[in-house]
């Protein structure tokens, strides 16, 4: 009967690698070991647009597979890959609140969430700071085709004020999955700094 019960017990502490698939007595986390070093977190500041950027990998295999998967085909038990991520990333204690970026309407009725939000969610609890979405965003058209300039402007008027609230913060933290250009960081810091906010920084998971 213990013998049993401790078989039990160690099959249930044993779970799958989500990239591998192997089972390992080491998997205490979504990854085995293998797996979690070709993701090859490094936490780092870059700078993109003039924004500040906190991002935790590169933009690469295995970590662009899973961010895709996540964003498109709603694979979201990668969620717990992020949260482990996240916590080898070190935010500074200045800031007051997590802004995810804004999807569409028409984006979040076609994925059924907005991605950067359940990242954001996974800092508010971290670091138990709020979720603040003052700003909301139309439409996103296609960028392809455009100068730089055309595509900062296309950027910039998708991001709206949304309706008015009494909650004000100074020093707010952009929350996305991944950062390519910052166009969008840039607009939407553009926005927030029209509420007041002085400090801007941004972390996202993966930088490409």
């Amino acid at each position: 009967m213990l013998q049993d019960m401790l078989m039990f017990s160690l099959l249930n502490r044993l779970k799958p690698c989500y990239l591998c698939s192997e089972f390992n007595l080491e998997n205490i986390h979504p990854l085995c070991i293998t797996c979690w070093k070709q993701l090859e977190v490094n936490p780092r500041y870059i700078t993109k647009q003039e924004v500040s950027i906190l991002v935790a990998a590169p933009y690469q295999f295995p970590l662009d597979r899973m961010i895709q998967k996540f964003k498109y085909n709603q694979a979201l038990h990668y969620t717990d890959i992020f949260k482990q991520i996240c916590e080898r990333v070190a935010i500074p204690e200045t800031f007051q609140a997590i802004v995810p970026m804004p999807i569409s309407k028409s984006r979040l009725h076609q994925r059924g969430y907005n991605q950067a939000y359940l990242i954001a969610q996974i800092l508010s609890a971290q670091y138990n700071l709020p979720i603040w979405m003052p700003i909301k965003r139309n439409h996103e058209q296609s960028q392809k085709g455009l100068s730089r300039i055309e595509r900062l402007i296309g950027i910039e008027a998708q991001f709206q004020l949304a309706p008015p609230n009494a909650l004000r913060y100074r020093k707010v933290l952009i929350v996305d999955d991944v950062v390519t250009t910052g166009g969008s960081i840039l607009a939407l810091k553009q926005k927030l700094n029209t509420l007041g906010c002085h400090h801007v920084e941004a972390f996202c998971i993966a930088s490409a």
